[in-house]
């Protein structure tokens, strides 16, 4: 139902950008890490099968650790410093103990970061060795739910596994490494290196790590010809290249793919934090069912129930330290949380045919009286599903617990909401829906913002489309006086003390979309 078809290359290359973002890495590292991948696969003749594993598991290396975070966050802090300083060393056994080590508990009291020590060392780390593990995992269950066969969700498993048999869980031997994996890690450490220091340091880390961490032949060739595997790294748009890439030739996505991929996604997002869990999959249910009630388009519904399964995935752009936060948020740990619609919008900005479902994702926290963010929207540019789903996103945020809070109960929640629709903030027709569906009573006549009764709201619109106080009377059939008298209770109740203050109100809050006609 898509107006155009989605290529399954240009979905993975996107969520390469979650990884970048995740990990607080360059954007498009991960894409440029792929270019060299390629083209190492391509010089050592691997054959097409290989060749399209290399490719996908390139791109997907890395995104569970973008996202299940939370364990890396208790026990090193802000976990994006623990990625960046994750190359620096060749790490096993004992130089990656000493390396855990000085990261345990960064951030924390010196008391507490000798007991993290203690602890870690009496067990041989083996709670890292299970995150690490579970991320793995996590990466080749997504490839599995992308179709993407045993031949990428095999060596994804093996991502911290190394050439000589020294990784992490240490399942494979020496030399045992799958074709795909031996690739994506040279090419992963060559980019970092190149990025920072030049191709000599590429060439340092390849030489010094060849036969510990990496295939030795492989660093063989590329260190015969280091400046063809990096050509025009830091020039090229990696994007173009690696779309251009696909060794499936542009696959499109049906429908049915599309929506257990967003699924997916939707699931990934929700292990940034172990609050967040279900909660992707219970807002699109619940705005899935609203748009169905308020007989939304086709179209328009599909696209709803896709945004509302990726609107949070821009969450793992932000440290899981902020989402797991019991105490108020500190300025900073507000602004930094406030990006992550911005950023989902920024993840999918070159997926074309995704445009209307990232837009409506993206607003998912813009408010009808402009207080809401990334863009401090208002209801004129705000749409109905969007509307639609900011109302569900915060009926189910509401019904979870979370660090600071627990779970609401029914009548709180509702209660919470009208509160919301009374102020302006949220579209009190896509309230009504969400709650319906969700199993609330729902009185007929809406809740209206500012406590603003119907006969009220009426009088507001018409002098929003520029009526005058005859004009009110006529339409409404009413008489000038009583209009009068209504104006004087909508100043009052909405707190302006102008004609055009009142009529944009009425179009913020959505008045005169509500009750056209």
């Amino acid at each position: 139902m898509s107006p155009e078809p989605v290529r399954l290359s240009e979905l993975v290359a996107t969520l390469s950008l979650v990884s970048d973002l995740g990990m607080g890495r360059p954007m498009e590292r991960v894409l440029r890490q792929t270019v060299i991948a390629m083209r190492l696969a391509d010089d050592a003749g691997v054959g097409p099968e290989v060749s399209a594993a290399t490719y996908y598991t390139s791109l997907l290396t890395w995104v569970g650790c973008a996202t299940d975070t939370s364990e890396l966050a208790e026990l090193f802090g802000d976990e994006t410093q623990l990625f960046a300083d994750s190359h620096d060393g060749d790490l096993a056994g004992v130089s990656m103990a000493m390396f855990l080590t000085k990261h345990l508990g960064h951030g924390s009291s010196p008391l507490r970061r000798i007991g993290m020590v203690g602890k870690f060392l009496a067990t041989a780390g083996r709670g890292v060795q299970k995150v690490m593990e579970s991320h793995c995992q996590a990466a080749s269950d997504l490839a599995g739910q992308l179709d993407l066969g045993e031949s990428v969700a095999g060596p994804l498993v093996q991502a911290f596994e190394r050439w000589d048999g020294r990784g992490v869980p240490g399942r494979a031997g020496k030399g045992q490494l799958a074709p795909a994996i031996r690739l994506v890690q040279l090419a992963d450490n060559i980019e970092a290196f190149h990025f920072s220091g030049g191709i000599d340091a590429a060439v340092e880390v390849a030489t010094t790590r060849r036969g510990t961490q990496f295939d030795p032949e492989l660093v063989d060739r590329f260190c015969a010809r280091p400046e063809y595997f990096l050509d025009g790294l830091g020039e090229f748009q990696a994007w173009d290249q690696v779309i251009a890439l696909d060794p499936r030739l542009g696959e499109r996505m049906t429908d049915a793919k599309l929506d257990t991929a967003f699924d997916a996604l939707g699931d990934f997002a929700d292990l940034k934090s172990p609050y967040f869990l279900g909660h992707s999959r219970g807002v699109a249910q619940l705005a899935a069912e609203a748009g169905a009630a308020m007989g939304l388009p086709d179209q328009e519904a599909v696209n709803l129930r896709r945004a509302a399964a990726i609107h949070d995935i821009g969450t793992v752009g932000v440290p899981s330290g902020v989402w797991d936060a019991t105490e108020p948020w500190t300025l900073a740990q507000s602004e930094r949380a406030r990006t992550h619609p911005y950023l989902a919008e920024r993840m999918f900005s070159r997926v074309a045919a995704l445009k209307p479902v990232v837009a409506c994702a993206a607003q998912h926290h813009e408010r009808l009286d402009g207080s809401g963010y990334p863009h401090g929207l208002t209801a004129a540019a705000i749409g109905p599903i969007a509307r639609v789903l900011a109302a569900a996103d915060v009926y189910q945020a509401l019904r979870q617990a979370r660090p600071h809070r627990p779970a609401m109960d029914g009548d709180a929640a509702v209660a919470t909401m009208r509160q919301e629709v009374h102020d302006g903030r949220l579209d009190a027709e896509a309230v009504n829906a969400v709650l319906g569906v969700a199993g609330h009573r729902v009185g007929r006549r809406a809740v209206l913002p500012s406590g603003l009764t119907r006969r009220e709201a009426d009088v507001l619109v018409q002098l929003a489309r520029g009526l005058s106080n005859p004009e009110i009377a006529e339409a409404l059939t009413i008489s000038r006086k009583t209009v009068s008298s209504h104006l004087e209770h909508i100043y009052t109740k909405i707190g302006v003390t102008t004609r055009t203050e009142a009529a944009l109100f009425a179009m913020r809050t959505g008045l005169v979309d509500t009750l056209a006609g």
